[in-house]
């Protein structure tokens, strides 16, 4: 689900499916450094997993659903880009996803500079504390804070990635990748998630590699978060590889009870030290901007009071970021994003057919297309705003209650038009003024 974050039009358009997300880093690329993409891979993870509190108006998604049980928000940008797995999953109570994290918060996604645990030293806590079985890794003389091997216990074959990094330096960083997402937005089996004594928190997330299930990987996945802020991510598979391979065996070799003891072993805590620190010397790299953060519950009343007066339209439900409403005809998808500082990508955004130009100089541009999660019949349409300040709202609308699930109708509950009006309204810069 690509969101339509800044990084929605440089090289790093995420990404598949919440994911998510909400949608992936390393998918179409053929690489010989199986490590590389585990490292990759983690960090899709944690892309995934990467759950706001709150709606961020700026470089990230404000994402409101329309309808029984939709999932995260999938690409506004049209066919043919991917789009962002349980990437951008939210937790329970959150009005935004996106691949990227929150204001201000890297998330902890590992730095290519940054590395200092030895590919070995992982790979040795892993062995100690894990069942009796064979392990083979992959560079384990490589020193990027990650592992990747393959566990077999007799029973089949099974991916393990583990990884090592710093959880940023924001209060609330990576808070987000020990929380569960919210079910009505990322399919999952089951989630856990509690508090330890000192401080520590820990996630244990049962879900699948694709949450729409075209291709039965599971993915079961366990994160721990430090209360001295790093955080241990530890990733399991029912396949011998994250993508690409055969199912092996009916789950991932370690239950729950075997990931909490896996994740909080003792053996991590000396690891952690050696998490190398960004050299002082080194240039500074240039700071993301930093978004700022509106409360989900005020983007769910904004999309409710924009909502199509009459034709029986109702709102059936809600939660922070979401709305489930019904026409009478079915249930119908829809997503918003809301984003400042676009400017610069009006040539990338706003080219081709179907755009227009407002009286106050506005760009718009309508699409209408298939949705692009390989659903049949799925339908999609999308109204894409820029302003001349580059204050951009693009918002889509589908023909079903989620990106995942048959058409529940022919086409969606809001027209181009209706979809237009929403998208133009002057409460969406109320909303992220205040």
């Amino acid at each position: 689900m690509p969101d339509h974050a800044d990084h929605d039009v440089t090289k790093t358009r995420f990404e598949e499916e919440l994911g998510e997300a909400l949608r992936r880093a390393g998918a179409g690329f053929v690489t010989d450094d199986r490590r590389a993409l585990a490292t990759g891979g983690l960090a899709r993870g944690r892309r995934r997993l990467r759950l706001h509190r709150t709606a961020t108006i700026g470089g990230a998604l404000a994402l409101v659903v329309i309808g029984a049980g939709g999932v995260y928000g999938g690409s506004l940008l049209g066919a043919g880009h991917a789009g962002a797995s349980a990437a951008g999953a939210f937790p329970k109570g959150a009005s935004a996803a996106g691949t990227g994290p929150a204001a201000g918060d890297t998330g902890g996604a590992p730095d290519p500079e940054e590395g200092g645990v030895p590919a070995a030293d992982i790979a040795a806590v892993l062995q100690a504390n894990t069942p009796a079985g064979t392990w083979t890794f992959d560079a384990p003389s490589g020193a990027g804070g990650s592992a990747v091997g393959v566990y077999d216990d007799g029973k089949g074959k099974a991916g393990v990635s583990a990884g090592i990094y710093r959880a940023g330096a924001s209060a609330e960083a990576g808070i987000g990748q020990v929380t569960c997402p919210d079910k009505v937005l990322v399919p999952y089996d089951d989630c856990t998630e509690k508090a330890l004594p000192g401080g520590d928190r820990m996630m244990i997330f049962q879900g699948y590699e694709y949450p729409d299930k075209r291709v039965p990987t599971k993915w079961w996945h366990a994160n721990l978060l430090t209360a001295d802020g790093f955080i241990l991510s530890v990733s399991e598979y029912n396949a011998p590889t994250e993508k690409d391979s055969g199912i092996s065996r009916q789950d991932p070799p370690f239950d729950p009870a075997q990931l909490r003891t896996l994740i909080t072993a003792d053996g991590w805590r000396p690891l952690m030290k050696k998490v190398a620190r960004p050299d002082k010397g080194s240039p500074k790299r240039r700071a993301a901007p930093v978004a700022k953060e509106v409360d989900g519950t005020r983007v769910t009343a904004t999309l409710r009071s924009l909502l199509p007066k009459g034709r029986g339209l109702k709102a059936v439900g809600d939660g922070e970021g979401y709305l489930i409403v019904d026409d009478g005809d079915g249930r119908s998808f829809v997503q918003i994003n809301v984003q400042s500082d676009m400017g610069r990508h009006r040539a990338e955004l706003f080219s081709g057919e179907g755009v227009t130009t407002e009286p106050d100089g506005t760009l718009v541009k309508v699409t209408k297309g298939s949705g692009e999660k390989g659903v049949e019949g799925s339908v999609m349409w999308t109204t894409d705003t820029l302003a001349k300040d580059g204050f951009r709202v693009v918002i889509s609308a589908f023909n079903a209650g989620s990106q995942l699930e048959p058409p529940t109708r022919a086409e969606p509950a809001l027209t181009t038009a209706q979809l237009k009006e929403i998208a133009t309204s002057p409460k969406w810069r109320s909303l992220a003024a205040k």
